[in-house]
C-alpha cells in the first residue's frame, strides 16, 4: 500500500510539473530540461533570419553592436523555463553547458555578468524576450554548434537571475537551411572552458594543424601566459610544434598519452 501511495504521488508531480507548462510546448532534443523547469515562452518559426552574437554587445546610434557574430537562416526553436526556487541561473546554465558538450557540441561563444553586456539588450533585442531582462551580473550566454549529424544547428543558452531572485534560463536552436560551413570560436572563450573544466576536446581538428586554428589556439594559451597544459591526440606533437611558431612558450607545453581523435588540452595544475 505503501508503495502504491509513493507511486501515485510520484505521477501526480509529474502531471502537475507537465500541467505547468505552456500548452503545446516541448523541450529540444539536444538540451535536457533542468529539473522541475517550467516552459513559460514557447515559439516556432519555419524561416527565420538570426544574428547570433559572439562577443559583448552594446548599443550606438541606436543600433546593436557586436566585434563579431554569427547569421543564419532556418528553422527556429525557442523555449523560455522558469527555474525552480533555490536555484540560481548558474545553476542552470552549468548543467546545460555540460551537457552540451558531453553530447558532442562545439563552444563557439561563452560569457557571463558584465562580460556580456547590457542585459536590456540581450533580452529586449536579441531574444525578444522582457522576462530575460535583469542585472548584468546574473546573466550569461552560451553559443554552441551542435555534434554531426546536426552540425548545421546552432543553439543558443541564456541564462538570468532577476532582481525579484526568479531566475530564468532561454533556450534558443536554429536548424540552418544551409550549410554552416567552419565557425571558429573566440580565444577567451576557449579559455574559459580551460579553466573551468580544466580540459578543452577539439575532437575535430586534424592531426596537422590548419593555421587559423593554431592561431586560434596560440592567441588563447597567451591570454594567461602562467598556465602549463598536455596536449594530446595522434598530432599532438604537430600542434605543439605549431602552437610553439605562434608564439606559445614551449616550456608551458607538454606532451600527453592518448590517441583519440582530435586534439585535447588538459590543464596542469
Amino acid at each position: 500500500m505503501r508503495m502504491r501511495h509513493t507511486l501515485l504521488a510520484g505521477l501526480l508531480l509529474a502531471a502537475s510539473a507537465q500541467a505547468a507548462d505552456l500548452p503545446d510546448s516541448h523541450d529540444l532534443a539536444a538540451l535536457p530540461r533542468f529539473p522541475h523547469a517550467e516552459i513559460t515562452d514557447f515559439r516556432e518559426t519555419p524561416d527565420q533570419e538570426r544574428v547570433y552574437p559572439q562577443s559583448s554587445i552594446r548599443r550606438i546610434s541606436n543600433q546593436l553592436r557586436m566585434e563579431r557574430k554569427v547569421e543564419a537562416e532556418g528553422r527556429q526553436t525557442s523555449i523560455t523555463y522558469r527555474l525552480p526556487e533555490g536555484h540560481s541561473s548558474f545553476d542552470a546554465f552549468d548543467r546545460a553547458r555540460r551537457d552540451l558538450l558531453e553530447r558532442g557540441a562545439e563552444l563557439l561563444y561563452w560569457c557571463q555578468g558584465r562580460d556580456c553586456g547590457s542585459s536590456s539588450l540581450w533580452a529586449n533585442t536579441v531574444f525578444g524576450n522582457a522576462k530575460l531582462y535583469g542585472p548584468d551580473d546574473q546573466q550569461a550566454y552560451l553559443l554552441v554548434r551542435l555534434a554531426e549529424p546536426s552540425q548545421d544547428s546552432l543553439l543558443a543558452i541564456y541564462s538570468i537571475t532577476r532582481g525579484n531572485r526568479r531566475a530564468y534560463l532561454h533556450a534558443e536552436q536554429l536548424d540552418a537551411n544551409a550549410p554552416l560551413g567552419e565557425l571558429l570560436p573566440t580565444p577567451d572563450t576557449l579559455m574559459r572552458e580551460l579553466k573551468s573544466s580544466g580540459e578543452l576536446h577539439l575532437a575535430r581538428l586534424p592531426d596537422e594543424p590548419p593555421a587559423n586554428w593554431a592561431t586560434l589556439l596560440a592567441r588563447s594559451l597567451n591570454l594567461d601566459s602562467t598556465l602549463r597544459v598536455s596536449l594530446a591526440g595522434p598530432g599532438a606533437e604537430a600542434w605543439r610544434e605549431a602552437l610553439v611558431g605562434q608564439g606559445v612558450r614551449a616550456a608551458r607545453l607538454e606532451l600527453g598519452e592518448g590517441e583519440e581523435p582530435g586534439l585535447h588540452l588538459i590543464l596542469l595544475r
